[in-house]
């Protein structure tokens, strides 16, 4: 089997799985009791907490912990009342909330990167939130952060000098980008960011957003009041504490993943033929965006499958509706290259041996494909 949709889902690594193990059985307190064992469960869940915030430059008290990175990019939404501005190609959980409150949308340019033009343009005294993800989760495509924080600087200081008191607020969806970035939110310049283990061969199931100081958000659910009265329900102590050895093992091999990826990327392609590459160069290294001309993509996820090979369409959740990309639409595709394109990306489950052997099995699978179309 050669899995390639790490962007999708990553398998929990031996070592966050044996972190996590004592805290189902003998460590199974609840964190809100009031006797001894109960709280060093919670000294060790405040603990886990401070190495994922100490990871992107934070305190454990600026994490709210939630259910995933859609639930935190839910509540980082409550912070806005007032006009929305949201980059074009964000994941489905950001675009929905935004759209549900009326955002409009931000144009990204052909190399998948955001129209900082567009930005400023859209930008009035009414808008409060802007949202632009760290990495494309179809494209793997990085945006420049930075850029945007320091449009939304200079804005502040505009709207400081005329008087004009609405907050604007920036968040990011880094769901995509702890595996292979250094990511820190002083640098980046975010008041509000996803976080997700999922993605990090951690746990599924925990995410967490982080919150700048003075940003006020309103809870989804109601309750005991656990962190900070932002989302009630016990804590999932075994998830945080796989999310926090996920975060550790992610910072200790961050640059040796790499180059490794760096490299198995240029030889996939080399190896692969008759395709066009989507992916730009702005890219995670373990991401490839290639389109196969005149081909069903849809079809060649199947035959690749039956020769347990697995890739994606784009995002898992819009390809098991038969949805097409909207993120392939807005950087310019036409509905043939959009039709024929795959996702691959490599992880930790890989090797050079199964990347080699995936460009000659997709290679076998497009040729035969193309045989039974033209008869």
């Amino acid at each position: 089997m050669i899995y390639l949709d790490h962007a999708a889902a990553t398998p929990v690594d031996k070592k966050v799985f044996a972190a996590m193990a004592p805290y189902f059985t003998e460590e199974f307190y609840n964190p809100s009791a009031a006797y001894l064992p109960a709280k060093k469960i919670s000294a060790d869940y405040e603990a886990a907490k401070g190495v994922i915030a100490h990871t992107i430059g934070a305190k454990a008290h600026d994490l709210i912990v939630t259910a995933g990175a859609t639930e935190a990019n839910n509540l980082a939404f409550t912070a806005a009342h007032g006009e929305i501005l949201y980059l074009t190609t964000e994941h489905d959980s950001v675009r929905r909330v935004a759209e549900a409150k009326g955002g409009k949308a931000i144009k990204v340019l052909p190399s998948g990167l955001i129209d900082l033009e567009d930005l400023r343009r859209q930008i009035t005294d009414k808008t409060e939130l802007i949202s632009v993800s760290l990495v494309n989760n179809e494209l793997g495509v990085i945006q420049p952060l930075a850029e945007v924080a320091g449009i939304i600087r200079e804005i502040k200081l505009d709207r400081m000098r005329r008087g004009v008191k609405q907050q604007l607020l920036l968040h990011s969806d880094a769901s995509q980008a702890l595996n292979l970035l250094d990511v820190s939110v002083a640098r980046l310049g975010v008041d509000l960011m996803t976080l997700n283990a999922a993605k990090i061969y951690g746990p599924k199931g925990i995410g967490a957003l982080y919150v700048a100081h003075g940003v006020r958000l309103e809870p989804l659910t109601l309750g005991g009041g656990q962190e900070n009265g932002l989302r009630s329900g016990t804590e999932n102590v075994p998830g945080v504490i796989g999310f926090a050895e996920a975060v550790r093992l992610a910072k200790e091999h961050l640059n040796g993943n790499r180059k490794k990826y760096a490299k198995w990327k240029k030889i996939f392609l080399s190896e692969l033929s008759d395709y066009e590459l989507i992916d730009k160069k702005h890219a995670l290294d373990n991401f490839v965006v290639v389109s196969f001309d005149g081909i069903d993509a849809e079809r060649l996820v199947f035959l690749l499958e039956a020769e347990e090979v697995y890739v994606a369409t784009g995002a898992a959740c819009a390809a098991s509706k038969g949805v097409r990309s909207h993120v392939l639409k807005a950087i310019g595709l036409s509905e043939r290259q959009i039709a024929g394109s795959l996702r691959i990306t490599f992880g930790e489950t890989n090797d050079e041996i199964q990347v080699r052997e995936a460009a000659r099995i997709i290679n076998k699978a497009v040729r035969e494909e193309r045989a039974r179309i033209n008869g």
